[in-house]
């Protein structure tokens, strides 16, 4: 059974958004709640966004998006 266009981008797309989302957030913390400096994370707008873009990583179903993109493993009913 071929994966069709759509499902690899829908796919991509689940996996980049929330990546996407916590970058954003982190700046946003960073820009609201930072400090001036002293702070590890929230003093540096670079270090909030990558901790950010983390987090947003950490959220994405990663083994079932790899398993499909690569292998073709799952159910493909899913991602309709």
């Amino acid at each position: 059974m071929e994966r069709s266009r759509n499902k690899v981008i829908r796919v991509l797309l689940k996996m980049t958004i929330p990546i996407v989302i916590g970058a954003v957030v982190g700046y946003l913390y960073y820009d609201l709640v930072g400090c001036n400096g002293s702070c590890p994370i929230s003093g540096n707008p670079y270090i909030s966004t990558v901790y950010g873009a983390a987090i947003g990583a950490i959220l994405i179903n990663w083994k079932q998006n790899i398993n499909f993109l690569f292998k073709g493993e799952n159910n493909e009913e899913e991602y309709k």
